[in-house]
């Protein structure tokens, strides 16, 4: 194929740009701007005498601008004519009578912690070892007999019957059940009292509840009782609204629905009866707690019989628990009836608080000869036995003390103070009490504490609980330092590791929340004292990491935190390696939230590096990537905040030390080269360009880091990306020599590009990302000067030579692309003055002036280049490659136009020839050459671009056909 001489055209772009620019047109908006606020105004409409009549309006503001809407409306508005009709006492009057009957409707709020976020702890922390028993019950055949019968007097005689079978052997019993198994079994339970509902087997659903319902009086395991309890109640709660959704379900017929706030007059007849059908059923139920517990869980039925039936069976279910002997039974069935009290008449306040009261008149039963023989049969210690009651007394307390005034809250205190043996209750006050009612009466509290029996329920329980509340509410000022010595003496004399980290991890917020290092120092040294003999701390890592937690909560200033002595020593506690960098992760996420200003700190850096270390240590082959980008991100986070102002070597001399401790983590090798470049640059800055021979030593010293660094890396674009970033900063800083040696990496680093690589997890082709690079290097390289010894555009030919070999898919054309991008490079190159430069280095436009060979030399790699897209654009004349030919032959006689100089017959006749190949088998975009058409018609007009008119003579629109 014959070679085409290339022209480049002569470009002056300053003049370019100012005819690309955009006329400065002056406008005259006069009142009207489009950020100006829109007013509003309000209109005041007289009522309408008759249809059709225009009314007057008065507006708070004028405007000159038309409504569009009024016009339709004929001056009316719907919605203010509504608005003007509408009496405003009545309006009044109505929103207020709303607004009672919502108030009426008392509901518990979102500061009320629900039942359901206790469930886990319960289940999580009562659990056994021992062997369970359980009743199961087993279907009678009656049952399904009395389904036939079609007499009512018959159809209820045989459902008396099955429920007299319950209590006639209908059940078996099953012996030795681990506590999994003991869930499993409760658990189908639920699901056969749902099957059987969903079946209207009611009667057999009813005997599952009560069944289930007796398993409450049986505390033969008495350390699984309270979530034996959970279980238990989770059934009794599906049985309860099972059968309020089905009463529910009868009030609605085709006629009307009934709203959620209805009230007793709104309930048909056939609901009422099926309703009191229920109560009557479960008031048949021979024992005490089956009876109590299923009436308990339909409650909320009362209200389909009256408006106090809730408020009447309150007192009266109360009275009920009365009969029931032991205490720890009593107290979680006065639990129950509280819990379903707060949901269904939250507003009944007085029945709750008599449900206490109840309770602390039988409190002495707790320690009663019959509990102490039976806790003997049980080999249960007493302070495990009471730590049983705090579910069910933390409830009830928290039930009685929401939104409760102060009067009550303090009238109860005196109560319990009042009772011997009283920590139990104590604990549960300052659990379910608010923080802010605990919290000023600290003193009076922690005396409480003092004269609790230590043998009943632990002091250093009671202690943190009081310890809870301080966290969450601020004690008098006065008071602050004494709490804490009274609190620290007991805390500092357990013997027992666990019990005293329990207690140390709650304190320590205290201590930090009101006081300075020295007080906290105090307290960390203590906690190591306590932890380190016999490695007690190997059991307690997660109480140490809270403490570590709290202890950056409070210190936002780390230079505070590193000089409290104890504090790193407290971290060499945490030795098992992923717990450690759990730690450390927690500090590095702290420093980099709070730390607002860079910092030179050395007790700062020395620590953070340590710190740093420490999980750069962590990471093996077995670390997942999420975890290794989780870390760079952290140590990061560090590097960039740390700056020593104008001292640039140390600076530079931090950096190195960094390298070489997180060698492993490539995104951190990363930012410290883009960290150097950055110290580069404001070297630049503040010498304003002009080097001096220290600061240019300076500069090469941080370009030489960059360099050996960067082929450490295992990124293969990450290191061409950074070859051409560094090269960039070095040409900046008129270090020449290096620049070359960095753009003669890159250019060196191309064939080793893969042909697919890994990208967020999924294989993606590479040859979009490396045309995306080129065109990058092509920018650079305009302005990059000759080598004296390596000849004219010695690096334009070595990147020629390495697109020519490297091996490109055969259904791309991104070897073309590139090589259009090169002709584009090339013909900048060849202009008198380059487009921009970089200050105080000389590109070839000052090298050589414009002299003829070097301008030869730049056509000669021209011609090589257009003799390549030509012999590519030649090989897709296949009938499934004439797409892909017709929209490079366009993009090609875009280059072109743009860059050549069309007064050249050879290369006005290959423009013509492109133009004529892109249409030629139909497949050119006719809207696309159209434009492309009318451009170059405009362009014609131009003084200096006349000759363009002969070109669109011969450029002919040809339709498909």
């Amino acid at each position: 194929m014959a070679a085409f001489p290339w022209h480049s055209r002569q470009r002056n772009y300053k003049t370019e740009f100012e005819s690309c620019s955009l006329e400065a047109v002056p406008l005259d908006f006069g009142d009207y701007h489009p950020l100006k606020p829109i007013t509003v105004t309000e209109s005041k409409t007289k009522k309408m005498g008759r249809k059709g009549s225009t009314s007057s309006t008065s507006s708070s503001s004028s405007s000159s601008m038309v409504d569009p809407l009024s016009s339709v409306l004929d001056g009316t508005d719907p919605l203010s004519m509504f608005a003007a009709t509408a009496d405003p006492v009545t309006t009044t009057s109505n929103m207020d009578s709303s607004r009672k009957k919502r108030d009426d409707i008392s509901t518990v709020g979102t500061d009320f912690e629900p039942w359901s976020s206790k469930r886990g702890d319960i289940l999580a922390r009562y659990t056994t070892t021992e062997k369970l028993s359980i009743n199961l019950f087993m279907g009678s055949e009656k049952g399904k007999a009395a389904a036939s019968t079609s007499a009512m007097s018959e159809k209820v005689r045989t459902r008396l019957e099955e429920l007299d079978d319950l209590e006639e052997g209908s059940q078996r019993e099953l012996l030795n059940l681990t506590q999994q198994d003991y869930m499993n079994r409760i658990e189908e339970l639920n699901q056969s009292l749902k099957d059987a509902w969903a079946s209207d087997q009611k009667v057999k659903a009813l005997k599952i509840v009560i069944q289930c319902s007796k398993l409450l009086s049986d505390t033969s395991v008495i350390q699984f009782y309270p979530s034996k309890f959970v279980l238990i109640t989770d059934i009794l709660d599906t049985f309860g609204k099972l059968v309020y959704e089905r009463i529910f379900s009868m009030c609605v017929d085709n006629r009307s629905v009934l709203s959620d706030h209805f009230s007793p007059e709104n309930v048909n007849d056939t609901a009422k009866e099926t309703c009191l059908n229920w109560f009557f059923k479960i008031a048949s139920i021979r024992e005490l707690i089956p009876r109590f517990y299923v009436e308990a869980a339909i409650l909320n039925c009362n209200k389909f019989l009256s408006k106090t039936g809730i408020s009447e069976c309150l007192p009266r279910l109360t009275c009920m628990i009365r009969g029931i002997g032991d205490p720890l039974v009593s107290v979680y069935a006065r639990a129950y009836l509280c819990r379903v009290g707060m949901e269904v008449a939250p507003h009944l306040k007085e029945s709750l608080n008599k449900n206490f009261f109840d309770f602390l008149l039988t409190f002495k039963q707790i320690h009663g000869d019959t509990v102490q023989n039976q806790l003997v049969v049980q080999g249960v210690e007493i302070p495990l036995y009471l730590t049983l009651y705090s579910p069910a007394i933390d409830w009830i307390l928290q039930c009685i003390a929401y939104h409760a005034p102060e009067v009550l809250l303090t009238e109860m205190m005196e109560r319990c103070k009042k009772l011997g043996n009283n920590a139990l209750l104590l604990n549960s006050v300052m659990s379910a009490f608010r923080a802010e009612f605990i919290a000023a009466r600290s003193m009076d509290f922690i005396g409480m504490i003092k004269e609790c029996d230590e043998s009943g329920f632990p002091k250093h329980l009671l202690f943190r609980s009081l310890g809870l509340n301080l966290a969450l509410a601020d004690p008098p000022e006065s008071d602050r330092l004494q709490i804490l010595n009274e609190a620290w003496k007991v805390i500092t004399k357990l013997k027992n590791p666990q019990d005293y980290i329990n207690c140390a991890e709650v304190w320590v917020e205290y201590t930090c929340r009101h006081f300075t290092k020295r007080e906290v120092n105090t307290v960390l040294a203590d906690v190591i004292k306590h932890m380190t003999p016999d490695r007690a701390f190997e059991d307690a890592y997660p109480q140490l990491h809270s403490i570590i937690k709290k202890v950056i909560a409070y210190f936002h200033d780390f230079s505070v935190l590193f000089s409290v002595e104890k504090f790193l020593p407290f971290l060499d506690m945490f030795q098992k390696e992923n717990i450690r960098v759990e730690v450390c992760k927690c500090i590095m996420e702290a420093f980099i939230k709070h730390q607002q200003e860079p910092t030179k700190d050395p007790v700062i850096l020395n620590a953070l590096l340590h710190v740093c270390k420490t999980m750069h240590d962590s990471v093996n082959a077995l670390t997942l990537e999420d975890e290794k980008r989780m870390l760079a991100i952290l140590i990061n986070g560090f590097i960039k905040m740390v700056s020593f102002g104008r001292d640039f070597e140390q600076q530079l001399s931090f950096y190195v030390e960094t390298r070489s401790m997180f060698c492993n983590l490539e995104p951190v090798l990363v930012q410290l080269i883009h960290s150097v470049n950055k110290l580069t640059m404001e070297t630049r800055r503040v010498m304003k360009g002009n080097h001096s021979r220290k600061t240019a030593a300076f500069v090469r010293a941080c370009v030489a880091f960059c360099f050996i660094t960067i082929p450490s890396l295992t990124g293969i674009f990450t290191r061409l990306n950074l070859y051409l970033h560094s090269g960039q900063v070095a040409l900046a800083n008129q270090c020449l020599s290096q620049a070359d040696a960095f753009f003669r990496a890159a250019v060196s680093l191309v064939p080793e590009v893969p042909k697919m690589i890994n990208i967020d997890g999924k294989m993606r082709p590479s040859e979009s990302f490396l045309l995306e690079f080129l065109c990058n290097l092509f920018s650079t390289l305009l302005i990059v000067p000759d080598h004296p010894e390596q000849g004219v555009l010695f690096l334009v030919r070595g990147l020629l030579n390495v697109i020519q070999d490297y091996t490109w898919e055969d259904t791309s054309d991104d070897k073309i692309r590139i090589y259009t991008n090169v002709l584009h490079l090339l013909s900048a190159m060849s202009q008198e003055t380059y487009l921009y430069h970089v200050d105080k280095v000389d590109s070839n436009d000052s090298l050589y002036g414009g002299d003829s060979k070097f301008l030869a030399e730049n056509n000669k790699l021209c011609e090589t280049v257009i003799t390549q897209i030509l012999e590519h654009l030649k090989a897709l004349g296949k009938d499934e490659t004439l797409k892909r030919q017709s929209i490079l032959a366009l993009s090609f006689f875009n280059s072109i136009l743009a860059h050549g100089d069309l007064r050249n017959n050879k290369l006005n006749q290959l423009s013509v020839n492109l133009w004529n190949l892109a249409q030629r088998h139909g497949c050119a975009d006719t809207r696309t050459m159209v434009k492309t058409l009318e451009y170059i018609k405009k362009r014609s007009k131009q003084p200096e671009m006349s000759h363009l008119s002969e070109l669109a003579l011969r450029l002919p629109l040809q339709t498909r056909t």
